[in-house]
């Protein structure tokens, strides 16, 4: 289908080209002063100062054309040659109707589709997920979920720090307390610190745990063995915690995973020239004429033949064109790491690991601070635990859900419902900021009801929901198949209509820049125009009966717009307040 946009924009584009003018000068974009028109077209500027002509006259010619249209209601011409227009209500309806028919609103039909890997999520095992871990996974999630929107073959892949030192410390350690294995999520997330803290005093453990790290790389039975079962505990614990932030991945493959393809690969490149000697060090070039600044050559393995993260992360890319040949990569990593990944992507490039025409894209993102403005600790001074976080906040909702004297919900129902809540709290706080910003966590503003949140997002669909059960009672209806949409009574609903059909060319967009805020904005713009055509309407004691039928039926579509939106960023709905 054709998002309305699309019809405006041809609709100008053929009226400048039928006045003579070079039609890709008819865009049409929503107007930046919704109080004088609802679309405008600048194309009359451009075109001045191609056609050396008076803006304002070739805006006029322009106009007299789209007078002629059933497109528009109106077309004003603004001087110095702005063409301000207002789309017609049948167009909107029609636009409308044909969105709702479809079960992604029309969406993924027009997208052209692509197999994408998303990189996300990159925890060490052994470890527990802390709130450093937080915005890969949530951000990485939404990213994920936008593609597969819009119709495409889309891969979430964890890759997990499992073939490290960190390993090589948790083996040397138990072998010093004479144990074959961990015993348990939490034994081993006392191990670690442990042998690391030692590693640091003590130069013979730690030559020790390099050893053992040796040993594991090549093949040594007992360390493999030992290895699967830190994986074992590590890998289970990592899935409820993800869980618990509604996070799935397709892949829980790691830097092990990528240790096969790594002596092929550097041999290959050896003998292609690619990887040459220096300073005692194996690596690539990866300088271009174009750099503002200067770009390290990538480095394959360090003096002593020890590989490094490039290593691993440019096998893993041999691994993925091999199993996956994807159109596209996408890695969701802190921002600190963009010249590793450029390193990496033009290494990828030159020596031909990836196909030329594959994308890589690095979606590198800001921290997450506290309201000091230095990174989120405990109160205590550490870094705090994930799971600790997310019980804080469920905690904080559940608190504020009691003192709501007018809620009807038994105690357990309230528990369940405030995690749903707090969820859509932490990650709307995180999601709506620009991935790449930092931002400051604030507990008492994400979890307000009033403003730019997802409890305020959740309210609003609880809003939709009670109308909507409210209309089944009173009116004894349970079907809905027969009800239209129909004009607009109000510039209130107008207004909504117009924001609901805003939502593909938002996702498509959104998507293509990797900015999930963009899918924020849009909830929060739709939550404030639902609201204020609620505010301005009687709905259910509406007396005509057709008037009443439409709004129901745009309610249902609003609401099928919300979750939409709430899915796409990871949140879950719920159905009371």
């Amino acid at each position: 289908m054709n998002y309305l946009l699309d019809k405006l924009t041809d609709e100008v584009k053929k009226a400048f080209s039928d006045c003579g003018f070079p039609e890709e000068l008819g865009t049409v974009t929503v107007s930046n002063r919704p109080d004088l028109c609802e679309f405008q077209c600048n194309g009359a500027m451009a075109c001045a100062k191609r056609e050396k002509k008076n803006p304002f006259d070739i805006a006029a010619a322009v106009s007299e054309k789209l007078k002629e249209s059933s497109v528009f209601s109106s077309v004003e011409v603004v001087k110095p040659g702005f063409l301000n227009l207002n789309v017609s209500d049948a167009l909107l309806i029609s636009s409308l109707s044909e969105m709702e028919k479809e079960d992604d609103a029309g969406v993924s039909s027009n997208v052209p589709k692509k197999k994408i890997m998303v990189d996300y999520g990159g925890p060490n095992v052994a470890k527990p997920l802390h709130i450093g871990h937080l915005r890969s996974a949530i951000i990485g999630e939404s990213i994920k979920r936008m593609g597969r929107f819009l119709g495409n073959e889309v891969t979430g892949d964890i890759h997990l720090g499992d073939w490290g030192l960190q390993m090589g410390l948790i083996i040397a350690e138990l072998k010093e307390r004479n144990k074959e294995f961990p015993d348990s999520i939490s034994e081993l997330e006392e191990i670690y610190p442990s042998a690391s803290e030692k590693s640091k005093q003590d130069e013979a453990f730690k030559e020790k745990a390099m050893d053992e790290t040796y040993k594991l790389q090549h093949g040594d039975e007992g360390n493999l063995s030992v290895w699967k079962r830190i994986m074992e505990l590590s890998v289970a614990d990592l899935k409820k915690n993800y869980e618990r932030l509604n996070v799935e991945f397709d892949l829980w493959k790691g830097e092990s995973d990528a240790d096969p393809y790594i002596a092929p690969m550097v041999q290959k490149m050896k003998d292609e020239g690619f990887a040459v000697m220096s300073q005692g060090a194996l690596v690539i070039d990866v300088s271009e004429e174009k750099d503002s600044k200067e770009v390290p050559p990538c480095m394959l393995l360090k003096s002593d033949g020890a590989s490094l993260y490039t290593t691993t992360d440019l096998a893993t890319l041999v691994e993925r064109v091999k199993d996956y040949a994807p159109d596209q990569v996408i890695y969701v990593v802190d921002k600190r790491q963009q010249l590793h990944f450029t390193q990496v992507f033009r290494a990828a490039k030159k020596t031909g690991i990836v196909p030329s025409e594959t994308e890589l894209d690095f979606l590198g993102f800001g921290t997450m601070n506290g309201k000091d403005g230095k990174p989120f600790k405990t109160r205590e001074g550490g870094v705090m635990r994930l799971e600790t976080l997310l019980d804080d906040v469920s905690a904080e909702m559940y608190k504020k859900m009691k003192e709501n004297e007018g809620i009807s919900l038994s105690d357990d129902d309230i528990r369940d419902t405030s995690k749903s809540i707090a969820l859509s709290a932490i990650k709307y706080g995180d999601l709506s900021n620009q991935a790449s910003k930092d931002y400051i966590f604030d507990i008492d503003k994400f979890t307000s009801f009033e403003g730019n949140t997802g409890p305020y997002i959740l309210y609003t669909m609880v809003r939709i929901k009670s109308i909507l059960r409210k209309y089944e009672e009173q009116y004894g209806v349970k079907d809905f198949s027969a009800y239209k949409l129909r004009r607009a009574e109000s510039s209130a609903e107008k207004a909504l209509m117009l924001t609901l059909s805003a939502f593909g060319g938002m996702i498509i967009s959104a998507f293509k820049e990797l900015a999930p805020h963009r899918v924020c904005a849009y909830i929060y713009s739709l939550s404030n125009e639902f609201n204020r055509f609620y505010h301005e309407t009687r709905i259910l004691t509406e007396s005509d009966e057709e008037k009443r039928k439409g709004w129901i039926a745009l309610l249902r579509f609003t609401l099928k717009i919300f979750s939409h939106c709430i899915d796409l960023l990871g949140m879950k709905e719920v159905e009371r307040m």
